[in-house]
């Protein structure tokens, strides 16, 4: 039995649309805070559960009888409680016998112990030192952080604000690295690993020439200087000093292609899903990617549709 942790958020959805696309709904369940918020899963037939990052206890109850538990990482802010947290869910793991652990980290959180990779750093110590089989996903930014309204507003004025000084940027969209993690959950051959995600690097400069080709109207790419107040600006000075330049094939390698630019995402779900059945494995339904209209083009090329992939190594745990 396959178990999402924290999985009422974006990307825990993600993780559960993508399970129940290969297998059948009495073979995930989701742990969570607040159970009302995913009525909609338990009307889809998810065993709902329990689980509060907060109340150990819970966890320990949530995390019965799961095989593999994929333990996505607390919103929390405060990195000390984020750490705690995330202990105490590593504890009820193990005394509750699941069978492994597959955890969301923050890219550097191997080699960096404070800002934002502190509590990753800590948990990812507590995972080594705990027993548990285990595997860690180290993700990047995600794409959506820095898209969405801005390509309304660059084809409406006719410029694209630049506040990164024109360098690469190696984020990732939710759903490719929801797949990911769907993936590192249910197949072989992942654990005891440490996956370092990253995008396909893209810049803005780059962005404006898309936005261009795709509205038929000119976008100009234009450097600011200041930076946005808030997070958002700190991010910003992030990709000015080349900090989200680094790139690997572990995405890649993952998914069993190149994760597509931030601004191609994928077609919606086809139904009938496929699920697993008789305990037998089953390929996934694989999701041609195609352009989203307008803002979220890039060329024909980029959106060539790709051939299904096996997924020989998914098992019944």
């Amino acid at each position: 039995m396959f178990a999402v942790a924290a999985a009422s958020r974006a990307f825990g959805r993600l993780v559960v649309d993508q399970l129940l696309a290969w297998w059948s709904a009495d073979e995930v369940v989701v742990a969570v805070r607040a159970p009302d918020r995913v009525a909609d899963l338990d009307a889809r037939g998810v065993e709902v559960r329990r689980g509060d990052y907060d109340v150990p206890d819970t966890l320990r109850a949530a995390f019965e009888n799961v095989d593999r538990l994929l333990l996505i990482s607390s919103p929390e802010r405060d990195s000390a409680r984020r750490t705690r947290q995330h202990r105490g869910a590593i504890e009820a793991a193990r005394d509750a016998g699941v069978g492994a652990v597959v955890y969301t980290s923050f890219l550097d959180a191997d080699t960096q112990a404070e800002g934002i990779t502190e509590a990753h750093h800590a948990t990812e110590r507590a995972l080594e030192a705990s027993g548990l089989p285990h595997t860690v996903l180290r993700h990047p930014f995600y794409s959506e952080a820095f898209l969405n309204s801005v390509l309304h507003t660059a084809v409406a004025t006719g410029a694209l604000d630049d506040l990164t000084g024109g360098r690469g940027i190696n984020t990732a969209s939710r759903a490719d690295l929801a797949e990911a993690a769907a993936r590192v959950l249910t197949e072989d051959g992942h654990l005891g690993r440490a996956y370092d995600f990253t995008g396909t690097l893209w810049s803005y400069p780059q962005l404006a020439r898309v936005l261009t080709r795709v509205s038929g109207t000119p976008v100009l790419h234009q450097v600011r200087d200041s930076l946005t107040p808030g997070a958002l600006g700190w991010l910003e000075a992030q990709v000015r000093g080349g900090a989200l330049e680094r790139q690997t094939d572990d995405l890649h390698n993952v998914l069993g292609h190149p994760p597509p630019p931030p601004w191609i995402r994928p077609s919606p779900k086809s139904s009938p899903v496929q699920h697993h059945r008789a305990g037998l494995p089953v390929a996934p339904v694989r999701q041609e990617r195609q352009p989203q209209q307008l803002f979220s083009a890039l060329s024909a090329e980029a959106a060539r549709a790709r051939p299904p992939r096996s997924h020989h190594g998914m098992h019944r745990p």
